[in-house]
């Protein structure tokens, strides 16, 4: 599953640092975690099975910082998430 424009526009957003939070996006449920400056790094998506458990998909956000100043970033699928 890739990730779509709106799951993406809502992870572009920043958070609370250091926080795991829980959404709906559609019939998606997802669960991310923030680093220390609020950008989220640390995906689940997919169906909620309990409370702060997902099965489906989960990826991983590589950030950097370029020296003119710009932030690139990647979202990389890093396999089945249980």
């Amino acid at each position: 599953m890739a990730l779509g424009e709106g799951i993406l526009k809502l992870l572009n957003k920043e958070y609370p640092a250091s926080t795991i939070r829980e959404t709906r996006y559609r019939d998606l449920d997802l669960a991310f975690k923030t680093d220390k400056e609020g950008r989220p790094v640390l995906l689940f998506i997919g169906k909620k099975i309990a409370p702060g458990k997902i099965r489906g998909e989960r990826y991983v956000r590589s950030i950097v910082n370029t020296s003119d100043g710009k932030v690139k970033d990647h979202w990389e699928k890093k396999g089945k998430a249980t």
